[in-house]
């Protein structure tokens, strides 16, 4: 059996039980007085416009349902749909377009792309996690270039002068950051890594000058020298990390085709999210769109500042 084929993801009652079960295991919880489990469930009734899933606080006498507070308030489209479009893209390795998402869900193209990022909101980890490498282990860091910076003209293929720059670091083993730089240089690249990274990790890297110096702040810093034809000295290398940008890239211009600079910073948390809970890692579909669900409180994002 599917699945997609739960009836979450086809009846609205289900899915506001199923979202509650989620994010509230100790009963409902008051968005606006904050009591636990003191609330009265009302019975929805679509002729007298009762939303499903209302509560009534017992203390402060307000209602409130469980999409308050979360990525999904106000959304307009119904429950179910949304848990099917987080399952869709916490499912699919390089991503889901918003008009798949729009064919799919049945809604209109808008709804489908707003929907798409409030989810990569979600995803988003805010790398407030453990320093990666702790306990000496082993961290591989890159920088690739995608699309064009904002303003800037078109330019003949293979120039890396009027694109963005994104810098990555992924843990053997372990988790993913990315993130969207201003440009390559040492000052603002190093200063990433050192925040990111435990001083008793064992760095990984190309020849890049703007890594020099790194030895200093960490176990040990090995480079392998990509002018040179040299991809990996043993467990000298940095193929891990360039597998991931692989993946990044085919989702980039297979799937999303075309994305605006001030959006990147979310596809890379859609990115950065799926690759650190991937199945490698013992993390299937389900358990990955689980761990989405959990990141939609305390978010909030709207259809204006979705474009600024």
């Amino acid at each position: 059996m599917s699945v997609l084929s739960q009836p979450h993801f086809h009846d609205e009652e289900a899915a506001f039980a199923f979202l509650e079960e989620a994010l509230w295991p100790a009963g409902p919880v008051c968005c606006h007085c904050g009591v636990v489990n003191n609330a009265t469930r009302i019975k929805a009734n679509p002729e007298k416009r009762v939303r499903y899933g209302l509560h009534k606080c017992r203390d402060c006498g307000k209602q409130f349902t469980v999409k308050i507070g979360t990525v999904f308030e106000h959304a307009r489209i119904p429950l179910h749909k949304m848990l099917q479009a987080v399952h869709l893209m916490c499912s699919s390795k390089k991503g889901i377009s918003a008009h798949q998402l729009h064919r799919i869900l049945e809604v209109q193209y808008k709804t489908a792309w707003f929907l798409a990022h409030r989810i990569r909101e979600a995803m988003k980890g805010g790398n407030l996690g453990p320093l990666m490498g702790s306990g000496g282990g082993t961290v591989e860091v890159d920088e690739t270039f995608i699309g064009r910076l904002e303003g800037q003209p078109l330019r003949k293929s293979g120039t890396t002068t009027y694109k963005n720059t994104v810098l990555a670091l992924v843990e053997r083993g372990g988790s993913s950051r990315m993130f969207h730089v201003e440009g390559t240089t040492k000052g603002e690249l190093q200063r990433i890594i050192r925040a990111n990274v435990a001083p008793d990790a064992h760095v990984r890297t190309d020849e890049g000058r703007w890594y020099l110096g790194l030895d200093q702040h960490f176990a040990s810093h090995e480079r392998v020298n990509h002018g040179e034809k040299e991809y990996g000295r043993g467990e000298v290398h940095t193929n891990t990390v360039e597998g991931s940008f692989s993946i990044f890239k085919r989702g980039m211009k297979g799937i999303y085709q075309h994305c605006a600079e001030k959006h990147l910073h979310r596809y890379l948390a859609e990115f950065e999210f799926r690759y650190t809970n991937r199945v490698a890692l013992g993390i299937g579909d389900v358990a990955r769109a689980d761990r989405a669900l959990k990141g939609i409180v305390g978010k909030r994002l709207t259809y204006r500042t979705a474009n600024v």
